[in-house]
This record gives C-alpha cells, sequence and structure tokens, in this order.
C-alpha cells in the first residue's frame, strides 16, 4: 500500500558539491530523509519504469535510508532499483553500475571520507544516468523543491533483505540486490594488464592497502588479493564498519599516518596504498617517497598509454583549479589541453562526456577517468601498479625521473577545519574586496601580479560558474588560492593552497614546508587568519 504523507520543509536541505551531508541525528528526524529523496523525485522527469541504483558506504544508518529511498522509489513508479548487497555501493562502483545497466539515476548514501557512527556524518547524493553527480541545474531544482514540499508518497512494504542476492518486489516495482564488486572489478580488468600486474606481485613486490574500515575492503580483497594474486593480508581493515572503527577515513598523512610510516620503514611494503569512506579516494605511497594527489594525476596522465584501456593515448586532461601545474605541463608535451575547473567532480561531467578529456584529478586525493563519472580511490591504484609493472621501477624511481623531465610543483594544503562560519565567510568577503589593489603589492620579498576570484566557462555548454577560490598570483610564478570547502557538516573550512613550479632539478629534494614557508607565512597573514578565525595554525597539512 502507498500512503501520502504532509510534511512540512526543512531548513538547509542544500546538497553541496557531493550532495547533502550533515550529522547523523540530523538525518534520522521523522521525515528529514522522506522530505529529501521526495525532493529529488519531483525535480526529475520521465523516470516512470525505468531503473534506479542504490547503495552506499556503509557507515552508521546506511541501511535505515536505503530501506526508505526503495520504499519512496517504489511510490514514485520506478520500475526497478539495483542495490548492492549490504547496501554497499562504493561510489565509483555506484557510477560504473549506473552506467552499465543504463539505469535512469543512482542515490548513493555516503559523507565520502567524513567520519562515520552514531554521531558522525551522513550524506545522500543524487547521481544522473550518465552515473556522475548531478549538475548544478538538477541540485538547485531539488533545493528549491526541499523549501517548498507540503507530502511526500511512501509504500508501506516490509523491509527488503539487503544480505540475499536476488530479485523480490515492492508495490510494482522490482528490487534486485547484486553483488557490490562483480560489474567494477570486470570493469578494472578491461583497463589495465593484469597478467602483468600478476607478474609483479608474483616476483615477490609487495604491498599494503589500507581500507580504513571503510567500502574499498571488498573491492581491494576482491581484486588485489583474489584475482591479482597479492598476498593473503595485503588489504588490512578491509570489513566496512559502520563508525569506519572509531578512525577518520581520509587517506591522508593525517589519518593515515602509520601506513606512511609502514612504508618508509627499510622492511616495510614496497608500495601503499588507501581509500576512502565512499572509495572515491586514494593516497599513494611508495618506499621513500609520498606522492602528492597533483603529482599523482599528472604521473598517470604521461604513463597511462601503459595501461591496455588507454593505449591510444588521451583526449585531454582536466584538474580542478586548486590542483597544482603539474598536470598542465605534461598535457604540453603530449599535445592535448588541460582544462582548469571549479572544486566537484561533477564539473568533469561534460567534458568527459564530450570526449574532450580521459583523465581528471582533484587535490584532495581524487583522480579518475573516464570508465566512470566519479574520482575512483581504487582504480588510481590499479593504474600506479600497472605503471609500477610496466616499468619495473619503484615510485620514487618514477617519480624522480617524472620530476626531471617536466620539474617540481611544490605543493600543499592548509586546512582550518569548523572555523565559525560567519568569520570564514568575512575573511573571504574582505579578500574579495582587496583583489582589484592587491597587483604590484610587495608582501615579505614577493610581489604580487595579479588577483582573481576564479570562475569557470564550460566549453561544453556555455555555463558560467562564478566564485570559486580567491587567487593571488606572484611574478616569481608561485600563488595562493583560498576558497572555502562544502564537504563539511559543521562550522566552515577554509582551505588554503600554496604552489611553487622548481625547474632546477638540483632542489627537487627539499622539504615542501620549507621550500613554501615564505608562502607559507604571506598565506597566514594576508587575510588575517588568526586575527579573523582565532586559529594560529591549521588542523591539518597535507
Amino acid at each position: 500500500m502507498i500512503r501520502t504523507v504532509a510534511t512540512t520543509p526543512f531548513d538547509g536541505q542544500k546538497p553541496g558539491t557531493s550532495g547533502l551531508r550533515k550529522k547523523v541525528p540530523v538525518f534520522q528526524q521523522p521525515h528529514y530523509v522522506e522530505n529529501f529523496v521526495q525532493s529529488v523525485f519531483d525535480s526529475l522527469s520521465e523516470f516512470e519504469g525505468e531503473t534506479l541504483v542504490v547503495g552506499g558506504d556503509g557507515r552508521y544508518y546506511n541501511r535505515e535510508a536505503i530501506q526508505t529511498v526503495i520504499r519512496i522509489a517504489a511510490a514514485a513508479g520506478f520500475g526497478r532499483v539495483l542495490v548492492g548487497r549490504g547496501g554497499i555501493l562504493s561510489t565509483p562502483a555506484a557510477s560504473a553500475v549506473i552506467r552499465k545497466h543504463g539505469a535512469f539515476g543512482g542515490i548513493i548514501l555516503s559523507a565520502s571520507h567524513n567520519p562515520g557512527g552514531e554521531h558522525g556524518d551522513f550524506g545522500i547524493k543524487y547521481n544522473i544516468g550518465n552515473g556522475g553527480p548531478a549538475p548544478e541545474p538538477v541540485t538547485d531544482a531539488i533545493f528549491a523543491r526541499s523549501k517548498e514540499i507540503t507530502q511526500y508518497r511512501i509504500s508501506d512494504a516490509p523491509d527488503v533483505d539487503l544480505d540475499t542476492l536476488g530479485i523480490t518486489r515492492v508495490e510494482d516495482m522490482v528490487v534486485d540486490v547484486v553483488d557490490p564488486v562483480e560489474d567494477y572489478a570486470e570493469l578494472m580488468g578491461t583497463l589495465f594488464d593484469f597478467d602483468a600486474i600478476r607478474d609483479l606481485f608474483g616476483s615477490g613486490f609487495t604491498m599494503r592497502f589500507d581500507a580504513m574500515s571503510a567500502v574499498t575492503g571488498p573491492y581491494a580483497t576482491a581484486i588485489l588479493e583474489e584475482t591479482l594474486g597479492a598476498a593473503p593480508g595485503t588489504v588490512v581493515h578491509g570489513e566496512p564498519l559502520p563508525d569506519f572503527g572509531g578512525h577518520h577515513p581520509d587517506p591522508n598523512l593525517v589519518h593515515a599516518h602509520d601506513l606512511y610510516e609502514r612504508v618508509m620503514a627499510p622492511d616495510g611494503p614496497e608500495f601503499g596504498a588507501a581509500s576512502d569512506g565512499d572509495g572515491d579516494r586514494n593516497m599513494v605511497v611508495g618506499r621513500g617517497r609520498f606522492v602528492t594527489p597533483s603529482d599523482s594525476l599528472a604521473i598517470i596522465a604521461a604513463n597511462a598509454h601503459l595501461a591496455p584501456g588507454y593505449r591510444s593515448g588521451i583526449a585531454g586532461i582536466a584538474r580542478s583549479m586548486p590542483t597544482s601545474g603539474a598536470a598542465d605541463r605534461v598535457a604540453e608535451k603530449l599535445g592535448v589541453k588541460c582544462y582548469e575547473t571549479p572544486t566537484g567532480w561533477k564539473f568533469f561531467g561534460n567534458l568527459l562526456d564530450a570526449g574532450l578529456a580521459t583523465v581528471c584529478g582533484e587535490e584532495s586525493f581524487g583522480t579518475g577517468s573516464s570508465h566512470v563519472r566519479e574520482k575512483d580511490g581504487l582504480w588510481a591504484v590499479l593504474m600506479w601498479l600497472n605503471i609500477i609493472a610496466a616499468r619495473r621501477q619503484g615510485v620514487a624511481e618514477i617519480v624522480g625521473e617524472h620530476w626531471a623531465a617536466y620539474g617540481r610543483n611544490y605543493y600543499t594544503r592548509h586546512d582550518y577545519e569548523e572555523v565559525d562560519a560567519a568569520a570564514a565567510d568575512a575573511l573571504v568577503a574582505d579578500l574579495r574586496a582587496r583583489l582589484d589593489t592587491l597587483p604590484g603589492t610587495v608582501i615579505n620579498g614577493l610581489t604580487v601580479e595579479k588577483a582573481d576570484d576564479f570562475a569557470y566557462h564550460d566549453p561544453v555548454d556555455g555555463s558560467v560558474t562564478t566564485k570559486q577560490g580567491i587567487r593571488v598570483f606572484f611574478t616569481d610564478g608561485s600563488r595562493i588560492v583560498y576558497r572555502l570547502s562544502g564537504t563539511g557538516t559543521a562550522g566552515a573550512t577554509l582551505r588554503v593552497y600554496l604552489e611553487r613550479f622548481e625547474p632546477d632539478a638540483s632542489r627537487h629534494d627539499l622539504d615542501t614546508q620549507d621550500a613554501l614557508a615564505d608562502l607559507v607565512e604571506i598565506a597566514r597573514t594576508l587575510p588575517d587568519i588568526e586575527g579573523r578565525t582565532g586559529r594560529s595554525a591549521p588542523t591539518v597539512i597535507t
């Protein structure tokens, strides 16, 4: 039986760069999930009888929210739901399933790299038929609907058994519980030289993959250990847990520091990697060398031809604006274009669909390609394994040779997390007001060449996206970027990005923070971060 339930709008159901994210107790409020999901469906059309993909990263409240989505989808008139067993689907796997099965779209239950648990974070994101995050016109329509919703329709059917593969029905809608790994693993096998990677592991090559008690555990175990022959135990923290084992599932030098230390140890594995809560981010580290996400994007682009799925070359590269310019020099050498977009994977979708870009990346530990429409942590790890297997070199040697050929971009990001939102907004507004007066200013010996507020003109659909980050360029080629992140759930996160290009190979082994020390000081004093926010130091440095 389908019921119509009267409701009233909730404030703040505005999807950010990766959907709607709030604390778990917010989503647990009566009608909260129902309102948002109904707002999604009310903003769409012509989906009657179509297929919807549903899954999530296994965090707390994942299963309950999935049951609600299924019941509302049945009431809305969808013909079929594909849901991952156990409610599990990594974000890139969900994109792959949407694309393979020609689904109308998908709903992903995740807050990506944010902490989980009873009092942690939760999120809901809608992906369109190309497998990618909903573009701004769609998310704007969802938000507009959420502010005026007065009712939702929902089935009274009992819960679906999410742990048993097979087909059941909710009203007239088919619910198909599928293996969450199968379609994704099949796709990876078409892109990479699995035989070469098997030979690599067979030669004694050692690796440690930290799934961070998040969604990639089943995927990494199936592909790395069971298919490619990595030693049992290569994958650690491989069981997805509702609270991610009490850890922060963000694969960076702070939250995956144990992995870094193990690989750097003299008797540690030769290669280490990690992925985040929903499987779309990655960290790569080799014995003696951590690989920054910006460098990883550039090196992957330069070596993609070594993988079977990319042997014909790449059409172009796309990077988010805060990501370093390392990929730009690779694009120039390859004779392809490098596109600079706002932060948020949805901005890559048009470029990928139009065939203008093949490899994409963000400095926030996200890399991917045209195989799906999301960033893909395990894909990036497999690409690195393919490169290592083809070149028979270690990570440090591969990175060193890349810098020698292209130069090194010293790069760091300083995050000030959970800053008072009003103070953060005022800081950015003040910087924006000073843009015209900054050029020519000398600060700590460096001269400002130009300053702007980044705006993106989409070359495919002509849309314009403004106010995407304050950029300050110096005459020596260095730059500082300030932007507020849209992925947190408490206060504001001020991200500060610092970059300097170094062509001299004799200066490629400096400590990053030392190489950027003057920029770090300028970045703090120019907007008076401490005076405005009370923060004397960043929360996280990557």
